[in-house]
């Protein structure tokens, strides 16, 4: 079974990520406990969530359901790793939202009672606060691991100087800084290999791309036009937008006898510094199909093909744009 470890870290987690984002709004807590019992059974450590899932503010309905299943089952806690967020509103109040000390040591104390669990393994800040100096951060980060409640930090939605910014200051203060970013990457996203990825290559942290099928679009978009979020407006755009694409693209997974989406987070698993790439199954079924893709070996050739019918930025900065 193969492992990866989390950015410089000596943490090792399987190469897919169970997300929770759906738990609650679009699957039942019965179903979702279900899925993470079959994830937990198939191997999958790495669970993702944050307090502002479940679209009922500031009620972190998604930390509560995955809470109520560690609940159930004691022996699950120390089998996973748990990751969660802060940053997010939750709440009318002026420091109910973003990253000050005060609001970080608060919401931590929030996701832990949520989560009924003592430690949360990666707190991961789901956003860069423009107006929150990285003094305050670490200073209030450093407490909770001092304090066990927290054991590695991370970061969600960085630019690659807002990394290289923060690593810079948390070496000066002898802490370990940030080991992961949790960033949009897929092959129709391929915006963090200007600058993101190689910041993360530099600095030692692993890669967690969200969306890694771009919502549907690359899950076999064109069978399935008629169905679900695929029939809404935005989704028809999209279809619309890269068409051509997405026939060569489905094509290919065609001449390759594998889905669409298992090819997507096959490639994923080939590019630097990506760690785990987050899966967000509604059904169980879902999550079978999407294991598959850690058996998937893509050739150079194959490989080939793919950058040229989704061609990224071209390359890392500056050479991607200069000399």
């Amino acid at each position: 079974m193969e492992y990866r470890h989390l950015g410089r870290t000596g943490l090792k987690v399987r190469p897919l990520c169970l997300g929770t984002m759906n738990f609650g709004p679009e699957t039942s807590e019965q179903d979702s406990h279900a899925i993470m019992d079959a994830a937990l059974d198939r191997g999958v450590n790495f669970f993702d969530t944050a307090n502002v899932y479940g679209r009922q503010p500031g009620e972190g309905v998604t930390e509560q359901i995955v809470g109520r299943w560690l609940d159930r089952n004691p022996g699950h806690r120390d089998c996973i790793v748990l990751a969660t967020k802060v940053y997010g509103k939750m709440g009318d109040g002026p420091n109910d939202q973003r990253l000050s000390a005060y609001h970080i040591r608060r919401a931590c104390e929030d996701s832990l009672r949520r989560l009924k669990t003592d430690h949360i393994d990666l707190y991961q800040m789901h956003h860069i606060d423009r107006f929150t100096p990285w003094e305050e951060i670490w200073q209030a980060m450093e407490q909770l691991v001092r304090e066990g409640k927290v054991l590695y930090v991370g970061s969600s939605n960085f630019a690659g100087w807002n990394i290289a910014q923060a690593n810079t200051l948390a070496a000066g203060r002898h802490f370990m800084g940030l080991v992961s970013e949790q960033s949009l990457y897929n092959l129709s996203a391929r915006t963090i290999e200007l600058e993101v990825i190689p910041a993360c290559q530099a600095l030692g942290l692993g890669v967690i791309p969200w969306s890694p099928l771009g919502g549907g679009l690359l899950g076999g978009v064109l069978k399935k036009v008629q169905e679900g979020r695929r029939a809404t407006e935005n989704m028809q755009k999209q279809i619309e937008k890269h068409r051509p694409q997405l026939e060569q693209y489905e094509a290919l997974c065609g001449e390759l006898g594998e889905s669409p989406a298992d090819v997507a987070l096959a490639w994923l698993l080939r590019q630097p510094a990506v760690t785990a790439p987050i899966i967000g199954p509604r059904t169980a079924g879902q999550l079978d199909g999407a294991l598959r893709a850690l058996d998937i070996q893509l050739t150079g050739d194959t490989l080939k093909r793919l950058d040229e019918i989704w061609p990224g930025p071209g390359g890392q900065a500056p050479e991607a744009y200069a000399w």
